[in-house]
């Protein structure tokens, strides 16, 4: 006897499989903060080592060869606390559940993954800060950038006003600053930035099966 998995029941498993894992590192660290498991050291380490530090691109000697590498991809499974989790993966759930259905789990994950490095590209070439940058943000923003290719193209095919696309993209400006003045500063704005266009661009090279609402 055989058994068949419905590709959309497929998906939602790969997605929920990406916030466990985020989850499962945040709590780790979380637990470690706490003197619950290992040591008071594990956040620090991960930051160290994970995080996305700009300086590594110019003259700053790295932990280990590879490291200039692999920050683009791992600070994106690193977050600040668990607010900072909590708010990403709300919206990756959101959000993450209708992408996924219009791409398939494959092209989902190209996606998710080209706007995580897309963002830390930015974030390297316009930052000159000497502290970390985590967070999944940037992978997120590429979302709303993808989404937002698909209700341009679809607008425009249809011969409607592309008003709606860009005001989308202005309430995403205004609230980069909102969230910089509220945080005095502690925000990747470029990472969000650097994730958008990867994103938007992304989704224009591999399309979609599916249109989106507009």
């Amino acid at each position: 006897m055989t058994s068949s998995c419905d590709p959309r029941e497929h998906a939602l498993l790969i997605l929920i499989g990406l916030i466990a894992l985020n989850i499962l590192i945040e709590l780790t660290l979380v637990a470690a903060d706490h003197g619950l498991i290992g040591s008071t050291r594990w956040r620090a380490l991960a930051y160290q080592n994970g995080a996305f530090w700009a300086g590594l691109l110019h003259n700053w000697r790295p932990n280990y060869a590879a490291q200039p590498w692999v920050m683009f991809l791992s600070y994106s499974f690193l977050h600040g606390g668990l607010l900072h989790l909590i708010g990403n993966m709300l919206v990756l759930w959101g959000l993450g559940r209708v992408v996924m259905l219009r791409l398939g789990t494959g092209r989902f994950l190209v996606l998710y993954f080209v706007s995580a490095i897309g963002g830390a590209l930015c974030f390297g070439l316009l930052s000159n800060s000497p502290q970390p940058m985590v967070g999944a943000s940037g992978a997120l923003f590429g979302l709303l950038g993808a989404w937002q290719a698909w209700r341009y193209v679809l607008r425009r095919r249809r011969g409607q006003s592309l008003w709606p696309v860009w005001q989308a993209v202005l309430g995403l400006v205004l609230l980069n600053v909102v969230m910089w003045v509220a945080l005095k500063g502690l925000v990747a704005w470029e990472t969000h930035l650097g994730g958008f266009i990867a994103g938007w661009i992304c989704a224009a090279l591999i399309g979609g099966r599916a249109q989106p609402s507009v």
